[in-house]
């Protein structure tokens, strides 16, 4: 019997270069492949906890500018989040952000045909894009949403937050240019890097590239004007970044 046809849960946009810049974004879509049914709501599909809401506009603007390139994710990160670890138990959410996932339920052998199919092939590619053209920079692409429905009364005012791990390089450069924009500028916010960064950890801190890991609020870039304006923001900033590490 023929294996059916399976593309690879990532897209290039754009033409990776040799000293250029990456852009990575785990969460650029909400596709839920045919064969997969995780038994919710469709309205939920729009929703941060299926895509993060932005990115892939933004990603594909920057990607026009020259020596940058992206990488996005075509999968949901409902389906598998490529942004954990392969054994953290979030890796396929039961529940995300209150909304639980039945179709998550899965036997040890459906888990395993996930990671075999979603997962693993999503971060061997990045590994040897990254092999094959090394950048000057790495930036991950992330957005967030302004209120969570499991904390409606948490505020998150930042406009954009920079996260890192150990490696702060990036970040520390990027800040101050951020905050030179106008922008309310979270440090670390509206989450630690120490904590929730797997994707940068793996292919950033682990191989000694250097990354910004940026995470812009959804309502900056949900629509094609805020696309616009944030991707060629950060394509600037991107470039003063990769200068400024030398």
């Amino acid at each position: 019997m023929t294996e059916p046809y399976r593309p690879e849960p990532y897209r290039i946009v754009g033409t990776p270069r040799f000293g250029g810049i990456l852009v990575v974004s785990d969460h650029a879509s909400n596709h839920i492949p045919a064969d997969i049914d995780l038994g919710i709501a469709p309205e939920l599909l729009g929703l941060h906890i299926a895509i993060d809401i932005g990115v892939a506009g933004v990603a594909e603007r920057m990607a026009a500018h020259p020596g940058i390139a992206a990488f996005l994710a075509t999968t949901s990160r409902l389906v598998v989040d490529t942004n954990r670890d392969e054994h953290n138990d979030d890796i396929i959410p039961l529940v995300s952000d209150g909304h639980p996932i039945p179709g998550n339920c899965l036997s040890a052998d459906a888990r395993e045909d996930r990671l075999a199919r979603f997962y693993r092939p999503f971060h061997s590619g990045l590994a040897r894009l990254l092999d094959e053209a090394p950048p000057a920079l790495i930036v991950s692409l992330h957005s967030f949403t302004p209120r969570l429905a499991s904390a409606p009364d948490e505020a998150r005012p930042w406009q954009v937050g920079v996260l890192y791990n150990r490696y702060d390089a990036a970040a520390c450069l990027a800040i101050p240019l951020l905050e030179r924009e106008g922008l309310c500028v979270g440090d670390q916010e509206p989450y630690a890097g120490t904590e929730l960064n797997a994707t940068m950890d793996r292919h950033g801190e682990a191989e000694g590239r250097p990354y910004l890991a940026l995470e812009v609020r959804q309502d900056q870039i949900a629509d094609v004007a805020g696309q616009a304006l944030w991707a060629e923001r950060l394509a600037r900033i991107a470039n003063q970044v990769a200068l400024g590490l030398g």
